[in-house]
């Protein structure tokens, strides 16, 4: 069951290695590998957070506030990048151990899409989050995005 400490893990700095697509909806297209800083604090005693990824090769910064609803027991992830400085719509789900698995709605490239985050293998020492879109409403997901994240000295 998810808790409010659940992103415990994620407090603090984090050097992160970023594999992306250069299309999100094609899975053929080629990878782009490069790396990036995050900074995380914990807000509201841990039921919530906010992080900063600092990402030079994009020429962007990203911010990810996460909520916990205490009725629900899910966590909300609301993405922001610095070049558009508009919350993306949410992602909502929850962990079962040390795997955490969200969904939500949005649009890329016009298109209307499904998308899903995955946390795994999450220690004090590393984390993974991966983004998939589908644009058949789940039925085939085109993984996109990896973030490995390893924690910074």
């Amino acid at each position: 069951m998810s808790s409010p400490h659940d992103f415990d893990f994620l407090h603090g700095e984090w050097q992160v290695l970023n594999r992306r697509r250069t299309d999100f909806l094609d899975p053929g297209s080629h990878w782009e590998e490069f790396t990036a800083t995050s900074r995380c604090r914990p807000l509201f005693d841990g039921a919530a957070n906010i992080d900063e990824i600092d990402m030079p090769h994009l020429g962007s910064k990203g911010l990810t506030l996460r909520l916990f609803d205490r009725e629900t027991e899910q966590w909300s992830l609301n993405w922001s990048s610095s070049t558009s400085g508009k919350l993306f719509p949410p992602v909502i789900g929850r962990f079962d151990g040390d795997r955490g698995e969200f969904h939500g709605d949005d649009t890329y490239d016009g298109k209307d899409v499904r998308v899903r985050f995955v946390w795994s293998g999450v220690s004090p020492a590393a984390a993974r989050w991966e983004q998939a879109f589908s644009v058949d409403d789940g039925e085939t997901w085109v993984t996109n995005w990896v973030m490995e994240f390893s924690r910074r000295a």
